[in-house]
């Protein structure tokens, strides 16, 4: 729909890797068989490597280099939902939380943290025999979000599903298409008060900071496990810990002692 309207559309998807093999599927490009013959479309699957957050550790430079390839509109699609799988929050203008219908997780405390950080809930497959369970998964969601804290000045999830304006939860289908429209009309809307307000502006400064601090931590801890006098302590302390002869923390306290010591 996107790159019909004139858009150039890059899809950057990320797929978990295998805790111990460090491989990944890599699958989602062969699902997007349409959108992969576009010439005005670009996927990029890329593994997580072991990154936590639901992104790899390079998906913020290719967000920019996507931009400067001329592609105006960005989509990032992280592993999956969890607990901690948001630290694409701090890359993005909008935060979408897409949910299957009947999938089991119907509220369970709704993952209050990721549900907190979603700018727009979106129910997927509400077609055929989902449509009734898509319908009531809305209606919780839609209650549950009157309980959580406002994180914008200008867009609140507000509750009503007579206007579009006024919907946090909507539902969607790839199939018959119901609800794609409008879920690009919210988008578009989020957009124009975002800016408008200059909110936008001031959320990618933020997330700037928090992703140089991000860097800044990977590379210390880099720094830290190949130092010399720390990089041969720590198979033992490791040893020390797993026999239960040391304390986690103990050891910890151990090879920082030892890493200050030398600068």
């Amino acid at each position: 729909m996107l790159t019909e309207r004139g858009h150039r559309l890059s899809v950057l998807a990320v797929d978990p890797s295998s805790c111990t093999s460090g491989g990944s599927l890599l699958g989602d490009k062969t699902r997007m068989t349409e959108l992969s013959r576009d010439m005005n479309a670009y996927i990029r699957p890329s593994p997580t490597s072991g990154t936590l957050g639901g992104v790899t550790r390079t998906t913020n430079e290719a967000i920019v280099l996507c931009e400067g390839g001329g592609y105006d509109i960005i989509l990032i699609e992280t592993v999956g939902v969890g607990q901690s799988e948001f630290a694409v929050a701090d890359m993005v203008d909008m935060f979408v939380l897409l949910l299957p219908p009947a999938g089991g997780d119907e509220l369970q405390g709704i993952k209050r943290g990721i549900i907190e950080m979603a700018d727009l809930v979106v129910i997927t497959k509400s077609d055929g025999d989902l449509v009734v369970p898509a319908r009531r998964i809305q209606a919780e969601y839609v209650s549950a979000l009157k309980l959580l804290r406002r994180r914008s000045e200008v867009w609140r999830p507000k509750v009503g599903l007579h206007s579009f304006l006024c919907s946090a939860v909507i539902r969607i289908s790839a199939r018959s298409g119901e609800g794609i429209t409008e879920m690009w009309d919210i988008m578009r809307e989020f957009q124009h008060r975002m800016l408008a307000s200059g909110e936008l502006a001031a959320k990618r400064q933020t997330q700037h900071k928090v992703w140089m601090w991000n860097l800044i931590q990977e590379n210390v801890l880099e720094h830290f496990k190949t130092h010399p006098s720390i990089r041969e302590q720590i198979p033992l302390m490791e040893r020390e810990v797993l026999s239960g002869a040391l304390s986690p923390g103990r050891a910890a306290d151990l090879l920082l002692k030892a890493f200050k010591s030398r600068h």
